[in-house]
């Protein structure tokens, strides 16, 4: 490349470049190396940093391979956090109803509003929120709290963040933030700049305090993957901690619903001050077995704040509400009808028998777990057993896969702290939770 006499470097000029064929279909030798010296345009690297697969990836992977290796042999699938039983009766008449509403021109519905109808939202501040400080306009209706847990940290900065991340943990909170950049390389399983919140047998998988400043601290109570919950102190603690370093809690409630222990918080709001360092997330994907129809929301209240780099202090409640009005269409309403269906008199004794039994589904599996002389936790305040196996967890997601057709989850894919321990779901019929039940007792025995 030519230089100037003042030392700038002269850039060639720009050409076109037609694609010339060689005579075998390909490109001229000449012609395809002049491409290659335009540039391509580049990804987000970060993306790198990610494991090549995602968790569930895996174990669909080795189920199929399984099943197309015997297929003769049935499968039980306790993996996954599925639901499989049907919606309740009032919600599917709700979304008829809705449906019904859209077929005519008189009651029909096209865009709706970002946040969540108004009627959604006002059900769930009276029926999930009526002893805590929040109201309707701080609810925001979503597709998901997955969904939601990954986008809200789009409104926090990229650069300079410290996460507290517990683990094992919930695989989207770490690989979101991986993805936008706030963390370092993965080294030996574990990526630089994050502090993780060990969750052990020790602490009976809730994890400790962290000893230094943290700013964006995500929380999972009733706990997916350990069926692990946090008491009223516990929970009092984190808000204390949070105040104190000016960081804010992502708290994922997902599993609200399977909550029986009365002293157990059923939302952070309970805890006094709360709505000044904590976002919550629900969904109605476990509550009512809306995992195929989509539908949750997320808690920001008007008194959370955050600063910018000047160090002036933003409302958080306004970023996201200007964050979903940007990227966010709604839910559709037929769907929103359904969840409010929900919070009638009727819906809540439906949810809750269908609840009662996925946890009497997890008692089977307790009892059966510790009888073959292995220690649990989860099943009764959570639809998840998190069974401590002393061994290698994808070598026991094995051994059960093909000597008892048996799907769980190793907890390895939840991070670190979950190698030597399995993820047990109790979604599935009460017939093939006992029959599971009584093929890992034959494959251990």
């Amino acid at each position: 490349m030519e230089t100037s006499e003042g030392g700038l470097i002269k850039l060639p000029q720009p050409r076109l470049f037609k694609f010339l064929p060689d005579g075998s279909g390909g490109i001229r030798q000449s012609t395809y190396s002049q491409l290659l010296q335009f540039p391509m345009i580049r990804i987000n690297e970060n993306y790198l940093k990610l494991k090549a697969s995602y968790l569930f990836a895996d174990i669909a992977k080795r189920v199929n391979e399984f099943t197309a290796a015997n297929p003769d042999k049935s499968v039980i699938k306790l993996g996954i956090g599925d639901v499989t039983e049907p919606l309740p009766e009032v919600c599917v008449q709700a979304l008829h109803d809705g449906a019904d509403e859209l077929s005519k021109r008189e009651t029909f519905k096209g865009y709706g509003p970002e946040q969540g109808y108004a009627f959604l939202r006002e059900a769930i501040a009276k029926g999930d929120y009526s002893d805590c400080p929040i109201s309707a306009d701080e609810i925001f209706v979503s597709d998901g709290a997955k969904c939601d847990s990954a986008n809200i940290q789009e409104i926090f900065a990229e650069d300079g963040l410290k996460l507290a991340i517990p683990d094992p943990v919930y695989p989207v909170y770490i690989d979101t933030n991986v993805m936008a950049g706030r963390t370092g390389e993965n080294v030996d399983d574990r990526y630089q700049g994050v502090t993780y919140l060990e969750c052990t047998p020790e602490n009976n998988y809730v994890p400790a305090i962290p000893s230094e400043p943290t700013d964006l601290i995500y929380l999972c109570f009733p706990n997916n993957p350990t069926g692990a919950v946090a008491t009223r102190e516990q929970l009092a603690a984190w808000v204390d901690y949070a105040k104190a370093n000016s960081a804010i809690i992502l708290y994922d409630v997902a599993y609200v619903a399977f909550i029986r222990d009365e002293s157990i918080p059923k939302s952070i709001y309970e805890i006094p001050g709360a709505d000044e360092v904590a976002i919550e997330m629900r969904s109605f994907s476990k509550t009512a077995g809306f995992t195929g129809t989509r539908c949750a929301y997320t808690v920001v209240p008007k008194k959370l704040q955050a600063a910018d780099s000047a160090g002036n202090k933003h409302s958080v409640h306004g970023l996201w509400n200007r964050r979903q009005a940007t990227k966010f269409n709604g839910v559709s309403y037929p769907v929103q009808k359904a969840a409010e269906a929900i919070y009638t008199a009727e819906g809540q004794a439906q949810v809750k028998a269908k609840t009662d039994m996925y946890l009497e589904n997890a008692a089977i599996i307790r009892e059966a777990i510790t009888k073959l002389g292995l220690s649990c936790v989860g099943g009764d305040n959570a639809p998840y057993i998190w069974i401590n196996t002393g061994t290698d967890s994808w070598a026991f997601f094995d051994r059960l896969l093909n000597e008892a057709g048996v799907v769980c989850t190793p907890g390895a894919g939840f991070g670190t702290c979950g190698e030597g321990h399995v993820r047990i779901s109790a979604f599935n019929s009460r017939e093939n939770v006992v029959t599971a039940m009584e093929r890992i007792a034959a494959a251990l025995a």
